[in-house]
């Protein structure tokens, strides 16, 4: 439906900025406005598969997803089940001398009528906005 791809510079340390936007476990407890519930239903190694409820645009929307890590430069998540099946996420984290750039790259696949909710411009706005919470919360 849309691809995209934007960055993020977000004033912390990588490790610091990489460990707040992968840890799914607590994403409920620190947005719960994006996150209102997460249940992991299983880790292994670098591999985590985890439902997910994000709130995006004031839509709900019920997701699989399988998360993939390479601490601390690469988190990648494919929505194997759901509203977005398809949908996959990149997101790279490079060091800068003040802080790290987050590089993230979606393409997004959405399915009935959650596909009719979203325009193009709509989709990544709110995701960005998303984005920037969580810089916010790397940058305390």
């Amino acid at each position: 439906m849309a691809r995209v791809v934007f960055e993020k510079i977000i004033k912390a340390d990588r490790k610091k900025v990489f460990e707040i936007t992968t840890n799914y476990e607590n994403f409920q407890k620190i947005l719960p406005q994006y996150y209102p519930s997460t249940r992991t239903i299983s880790v292994r190694g670098n591999n985590s598969l985890v439902e997910e409820h994000l709130m995006l645009g004031g839509q709900e929307f019920i997701i699989m997803a399988k998360h993939v890590t390479d601490e601390p430069v690469l988190h990648e998540l494919f929505i194997v089940g759901g509203d977005a099946k398809g949908t996959r996420i990149t997101t790279r984290y490079e060091q800068l001398p003040n802080g790290t750039k987050m590089i993230l790259e979606i393409d997004w696949k959405f399915k009935g009528l959650k596909k009719l909710g979203f325009g193009k411009d709509k989709i990544p706005k709110e995701y960005s906005k998303m984005i920037d919470e969580f810089a916010l919360l790397a940058e305390v």
